[in-house]
């Protein structure tokens, strides 16, 4: 089996509703994804023959989805009272919402299903929250 690996980062707030620790209140990451994609056989033809995806490709696919949430802040939806969620459209403010509590883990789960949605063979992916944690889903069951 191959398998080969990219990553990106963005930069965004969230915060945990219902949370009893300091994840409740609003903060930020630098939330790096990384994706594996995996293969019994390389690609046997064109410029991406002895492959098993051109990385150029599949870094650029990652980039995309990733780059819709840089520089956000990410809260899942009905977490805000709409007068609040109002306020911050109002003063220009770039808010995502998302229709799962914005964790690692759901955040794992969400890149594995749209690479995979994209036509990628992903093995995992893993979503670091901070340097030292991180969440990966390898897709043995339904997420988000």
């Amino acid at each position: 089996m191959y398998t080969i690996r990219v990553e990106h980062s963005f930069d965004s707030a969230h915060f945990l509703s219902g949370y009893s620790g300091k994840c409740s209140n609003i903060h930020g990451h630098r939330w790096k994804v990384e994706v594996e994609v995996s293969s019994r056989h390389l690609l046997c033809d064109g410029q991406s023959r002895g492959m098993v995806e051109d990385f150029s490709i599949l870094k650029g696919d990652l980039k995309e989805l990733v780059d819709y949430f840089d520089h956000s802040m990410i809260i899942e939806t009905g977490t805000l009272k709409k007068s609040t969620l109002e306020c911050l459209l109002d003063e220009g403010f770039r808010i995502i919402e998302v229709e799962f509590r914005p964790t690692a883990e759901n955040f794992s789960c969400f890149f594995y299903d749209k690479m995979l949605k994209k036509g990628y063979q992903v093995r995992r992916a893993t979503v670091y929250e901070t340097p030292s944690n991180s969440a990966t889903y390898e897709g043995s069951g339904e997420c988000v």
